[in-house]
């Protein structure tokens, strides 16, 4: 495989990607495009970091002679969209169409597990083949399914390999996105009658995915997720701090009024996610021969700010905090300050 294209290469997870291909014996050269040149990634001889307005340059010179394009960079936020003069849909046919008018015969497109959308009577765990229906209101998951589906036409027309990836809420320490930002901090909130199962996906995890569905020259749908996924109790003792359980009503109000007042990073259009479950299996990507190396729990206390466990280690903040799971929320807390205070004094 001589050369591999990749949009968003200056991003969280695009500089994780590169490292992990150039790493690699599979992949002789890396062309990465981005508005703004990468940091960190100079040392990696294959790599050529290229300037590029994936929304208006033309973008079939730089695909010439790859035999792959992975699409990392996404329109969803900027101030195109905003204006409406670009779509993540929109960006997404475009890459797709140029890689076929270079003759690229396997793209990736990187999309999300919140396609699948947050209901009450979605299986625990979603495969693949669920029924994408994005929560109303929630633009992020609604523009990450029409981008699918533009990939979808773009390759049917082209005869290329298309693979998607699906991942769940994808953290990393001091990156991620502002949904992910969003997901982790409404973690552990108690809104509803229910409180349904969390997952969080470590970026190197999310990386080395990418990465192998590259070299392998996977096509599909895949979810990109850890094994399993955190149960209420654990959820809510990973947070640290007690979770009084909020009526639907109170809590769109109170959301609502944090995140106008920049308070909080959990908008309103999230509560959905909070009150139901939409985990997913990572069998199909599992099969292909991928392992993930952190676990649920790993990834979310890595990402987390620092609060009163933060001269601890995050697997030792772990530990600490699931080992009180079991007893009520009042209990939990209060054993876990009690453990806390006695490893500081230790530390001191």
């Amino acid at each position: 495989m001589p050369l591999v294209v990749l949009t968003g290469s200056s991003g969280t997870l695009g500089r994780r990607v590169v490292a992990r291909l150039a790493e690699g014996d599979r992949v002789r050269r890396i062309v990465g495009l981005d508005r703004k040149p990468p940091v960190g990634l100079a040392a990696h001889e294959s790599f050529d970091a290229r300037t590029v307005d994936l929304a208006a340059d033309d973008l079939a010179p730089h695909f010439e002679g790859a035999t792959a394009v992975v699409h990392l960079a996404s329109g969803y936020g900027s101030a195109r969209a905003a204006a409406g003069e670009t779509s993540d849909a929109a960006l997404t046919e475009r890459v797709v169409e140029s890689a076929a008018r270079a003759g690229v015969g396997h793209v990736v497109i990187l999309s999300s597990a919140t396609v699948y959308g947050a209901w009450p009577d979605n299986p625990i765990p979603l495969a693949e083949d669920a029924p994408v229906r994005p929560n109303p209101g929630f633009e992020f998951a609604a523009d990450k399914a029409a981008a699918e589906a533009a990939a979808t036409r773009a390759a049917e027309r082209a005869g290329l390999d298309l693979a998607v990836l699906r991942p769940t809420t994808a953290v990393a320490p001091r990156g991620g996105s502002w949904v992910a930002r969003a997901l982790t901090a409404s973690a552990g909130l108690r809104v509803g009658d229910v409180d349904p199962p969390v997952q969080f996906l470590h970026f190197d995890d999310l990386a080395s995915a990418t990465a192998l569905v590259v070299e392998e020259r996977l096509s599909g749908v895949f979810n990109v997720a850890p094994d399993a996924w955190i149960p209420p109790d654990q959820m809510r003792a990973l947070a640290g701090r007690p979770r009084p359980r909020v009526p639907i009503c109170v809590a769109r109000r109170l959301v609502g009024l944090r995140w106008r007042l920049g308070l909080s990073a959990t908008p309103p259009e999230v509560l959905p996610w909070v009150m139901h479950p939409w985990v997913v299996a990572n069998d199909r990507l599992r099969a292909a021969g991928w392992t993930p190396s952190h676990t649920n729990e790993e990834a979310y206390v890595a990402a987390t700010e620092p609060g009163p466990l933060d001269t601890l280690s995050p697997k030792r903040r772990q530990e600490l905090a699931l080992g009180v799971v079991g007893v009520t929320a009042v209990s939990a807390t209060a054993g876990l300050a009690v453990l806390v205070r006695r490893m500081l004094r230790r530390r001191g």
